[in-house]
Order: C-alpha cells, then sequence, then structure tokens
C-alpha cells in the first residue's frame, strides 16, 4: 500500500537558540581563566539544544576541547573539527571496548577495572584520568592515583570535579583544590583539569591548563562572579491554540486552582511538562508579548498551559515568548538550571540564530 505524502508540519512550539550569546559566553568564560585553555561540555545533546550545533559554533570561536558523558553520545556527535578532541567522561565499561579502541576520542578512566581494562587494550593510546576529591561520584582515590596503578598509561588530562564550586564560601572548594594539586604533582599527564562553570568563577587558582564548563556556556549562571555577564542563549516560544474569554468566578485547568477575579481573556499555549516546561512554574511563571507580561494561569498540563492576557490584542495564531532566562526561572519554578536546560524535550522547533 503506497503511503500519502504530507507536506512538512512546523510544531506550534520552538526554541530560539542564539549562536552569538553562546559564543559570547565561552569567551568570557575562557577570559576568566587567565591562561588556560577553555573547553565545552556538550553532554546530554549539548544540555537539551543540540550538541552538534554548539560543537561547531564554539569549535569556530577558537574551542578545541569537547566532553560527553557516553560513548553512545560520542558516536552520535562525530569528530568535532580540525584540531579538536573529545573526551568520554564515564569511561570504558567493557561493552564500550570496540567502539573506545576504534574511536577518535579518549575514555576517561574511572576505576582500577578501567583502567586494567585500557592497558590491555590500548596502553600507548591517549586516556584521560578523573581523581574524586572529595565529591565521591566517578574517579580514583588519590591513594590509588599515585600508587603506581597509572604508570604506563599515556594520560593527556588528569582531572577532577568540584562538588561545591557553586558555593564560593564553601571550605571544600579548597580542598578539593589542594588535594588535586598534590595528586597532579606527582601524576604525569599532559594537562591538569578541575574547573567546571562555577569553579572558573573561583578564580585562576583553580584553572589549572584546561577548564570544562558547560552551564554556563548555555546562558546559566553558574555562581556570583558571573551575575550579569552571561547572556541568554535558549528563548522558549509557544503558538496560542485558542484564546478564551473567561468570566469572573470561572476557573482554568486541573484542579481549578485559577479562579478569575474578574472577567479576563486567557490565551491558551501549546506547552507543558512534557516539553520540559514542568508544574514548577504554575503560580510562578509567565509568557510576553513585546514589553507586555502575562502571569500563568492554573496548573501546568502534559502540553498545554494557559495565560492571562487580559485584554491584549493577542489572538489564535500568535505566538508569545515564555519567560525562562535561567537563573530567574531556576527561582520561580524551585528547579535547578540544569533541570530547566536539559529537561526540554524533541516537540520544539530549533532555530538557530547567530
Amino acid at each position: 500500500m503506497t503511503q500519502p505524502t504530507f507536506p512538512p508540519v512546523e510544531a506550534p512550539l520552538r526554541l530560539i537558540l542564539d549562536g552569538a550569546a553562546l559564543v559570547d559566553n565561552w569567551r568570557w568564560l575562557h577570559d576568566r581563566g587567565g591562561g588556560a585553555a577553555c573547553g565545552a561540555a556538550v553532554k546530554a545533546d549539548g544540555y537539551g539544544i543540540g550538541a552538534g550545533n554548539v560543537v561547531r559554533r564554539l569549535h569556530r570561536a577558537g574551542c578545541r576541547d569537547f566532553f560527553v558523558a557516553t560513548w553512545a553520545e560520542a558516536v552520535a556527535l562525530g569528530h568535532p573539527g580540525d584540531g579538536a578532541s573529545l573526551s568520554v567522561l564515564h569511561g570504558v565499561r567493557p561493552a564500550d571496548m570496540a567502539t573506545a579502541v576504534a574511536s577518535h576520542a579518549r575514555p576517561t578512566l574511572n576505576s582500577a577495572g578501567m583502567v586494567a581494562r585500557w592497558k590491555a587494550a590500548a596502553p600507548a593510546r591517549p586516556c584521560d584520568v578523573m581523581i574524586d576529591t572529595g565529591m565521591n561520584r566517578l574517579g580514583l582515590t588519590p591513594a590509588e592515583a599515585v600508587s603506581g596503578l597509572l604508570d604506563g598509561l599515556a594520560i593527556d588530562t588528569l582531572m577532577s570535579h568540584l562538588a561545591c564550586a557553586d558555593t564560593p564560601e564553601s571550605p571544600m572548594n579548597l580542598v578539593q583544590r589542594n588535594a588535586f594539586a598534590q595528586v597532579a604533582a606527582q601524576v604525569p599527564a599532559r594537562r591538569y583539569s578541575l574547573a567546571n562553570s562555577a569553579g572558573i568563577c573561583l578564580g585562576t587558582d583553580f584553572a589549572f591548563d584546561l577548564t570544562r564548563p558547560g552551564l554556563g556556556l548555555y546562558g546559566g549562571e553558574p555562581g556570583p562572579a558571573a551575575a550579569g555577564r552571561i547572556r541568554q542563549v535558549v528563548r522558549i516560544e509557544a503558538e496560542v491554540l485558542q484564546v478564551r474569554s473567561v468570566e469572573a468566578g470561572q476557573t482554568i485547568g486541573y484542579g481549578a486552582t485559577f479562579t478569575a477575579q474578574a472577567s479576563t481573556r486567557a490565551a491558551i499555549l501549546n506547552l507543558g511538562y512534557a516539553d520540559g516546561y514542568l508544574r514548577g512554574f504554575a503560580g510562578r511563571g509567565s509568557a510576553r508579548a513585546g514589553s507586555d507580561r502575562f502571569a500563568l494561569a492554573g496548573r501546568v498540563s502534559m502540553d498545554l498551559i494557559a495565560v492571562d492576557i487580559g485584554a491584549a490584542d493577542i489572538g489564535e495564531g500568535d505566538w508569545l515568548e515564555v519567560d525562562y532566562r535561567l537563573p530567574e526561572a531556576a527561582i520561580r519554578s524551585g528547579l535547578s538550571q540544569y533541570e530547566l536546560l536539559t529537561g526540554l524535550g524533541t516537540r520544539y522547533q530549533r532555530h538557530w540564530t547567530e
């Protein structure tokens, strides 16, 4: 049976992605690192906005070090470009070995078992090594790192990860920095790397040879030093599916949590928690048309929200921007800036601007 051919259909939901802001953020983070090289974490499909597009823009700007979480992400991304490298942060499981040995990407070895597997398969191939300096997540202990376990490896980047960098006053930041420096003094590697976006904001003592920003690239403010310096990269726009007249005393949405205090109008937008716009925005979120701002009315549904537009000149087919600047959206919703980014779903059109 012949399948009918349909014209392309554009979703009534889109992300406006600012490539110039992405590059500006990378440059600001690069400059904060002093003389350190500045890489880019592009795991989780570039924190939800598209790893390939992120890598292409940052590579043109001069970024040469990229980081993904898994080998599936490495394969999906492909080679990041001339002179650039790719590191797989979650290491190399037995099931990953064939891919890892054939790949241009480096594994980040996180355990003695991973070290043994890599030594047996490709000891001359460059690898990265993660040291756990107090986070108790992935990584070798400092004692394992200096025990001779790593002898014979061609270590490109020895790295660790800060647990409390977004809290600059935390004493753990200096504890981890000093612990890493002690290991780095005893383990030969081409480069040493500690700071993520928030770590970069702690100062150049944390930069070492290479920084690995993530959140700050995409418009998140990773610490007080970044306030007002990081540009918004991701904007959400949703189409108005219907405009409804709501009389005083009528309710909107599941649970009837919103009651109109006076006659008004509600715009129903094609956006909901299936798209990563989660229920925490109920009673706190907003949308706008130009300088006019409209509050959410009622709960966030799976794929619909309502906003109270009053007498504004808005009709079906119009597009509203949903307020989504990460620092403010995190405060309003109770969600982390990371969740707000990586939870964005697949139903958006994605439009890049330069």
